[in-house]
């Protein structure tokens, strides 16, 4: 589908209306801000021709940016208020562009990730798309950000054997936590909702993605075996 010579505006086009829209993603404002969103600047230069292939691409550190479909999927399981009037925990900042796809469909994002190298080059990028809503730290993504809970929603990018406790506890009634949860090499996507004080789980589809080291995730040399 895509090649050296397509640019990649084009690129970023047929990501959107062959990868998300014909599939199962229906939220038009996630399609707009994936058809607007650079996605190729969040990776390493060398690899933009593949940036909007449907796939995932390393970005260092033994980290990815997600396959478009998934990034989408999981945005649109949030559920976001139209009004755009939400505040957004996310956990695994990566390459920053999970954050930047927030930003433009909430209020704040608040994000959390444990490598430095990586959250500074994510603040860059941010910073040259104009993007100013996200705020971003460097910790132990398990323990989540009390500071400014309770969160309208959270996402979590990483992987951990179930959902960090610190991390239900931040979440707003009537909020949704989506995150991968499971073994090893192979997850389940969980959405996670409190209602009048009972929490709801469902689980969504079938995912395989990088661990959530810390203390309420895997030991890197235990995940890495």
């Amino acid at each position: 589908m895509f090649n050296k010579k397509l640019p990649l505006d084009e690129a970023r086009a047929l990501m959107v209306s062959k990868q998300l829209a014909a599939r199962s993603i229906t939220d038009q404002r996630i399609l707009r801000v994936m058809g607007e969103l650079p996605r190729h600047r969040f990776v390493e230069e060398e690899l933009w021709n593949a940036a909007y292939r449907d796939s995932p691409l390393s970005i260092g550190y033994g980290q990815t940016i997600s396959q478009p479909y998934i990034v989408a999927y999981m945005t649109q399981a949030l559920q976001l208020p139209e009004d755009g009037w939400a505040t957004v925990l996310e956990i695994g900042t990566g390459s920053g562009y999970q954050s930047a796809i927030l930003s433009r469909l909430v209020d704040k994002v608040y994000s959390v990730e444990r490598l430095t190298p990586l959250a500074q080059r994510a603040k860059q990028t941010l910073r040259e798309l104009d993007i100013h809503n996200v705020e971003i730290k460097v910790s132990d993504g398990g323990y989540g950000w009390s500071e400014h809970s309770p969160y309208d929603a959270i996402i979590a990018t990483a992987a951990a054997p179930e959902i960090p406790a610190p991390l239900i506890d931040q979440l707003k009634d009537g909020g949704r936590l989506v995150a991968p949860v499971g073994p090893r090499w192979q997850q389940e996507l969980m959405r996670l909702q409190w209602q009048s004080g009972e929490l709801i789980s469902e689980r969504l589809v079938p995912v395989a993605f990088v661990p959530l080291v810390g203390e309420h995730g895997w030991e890197e040399e235990d995940f890495y075996e």
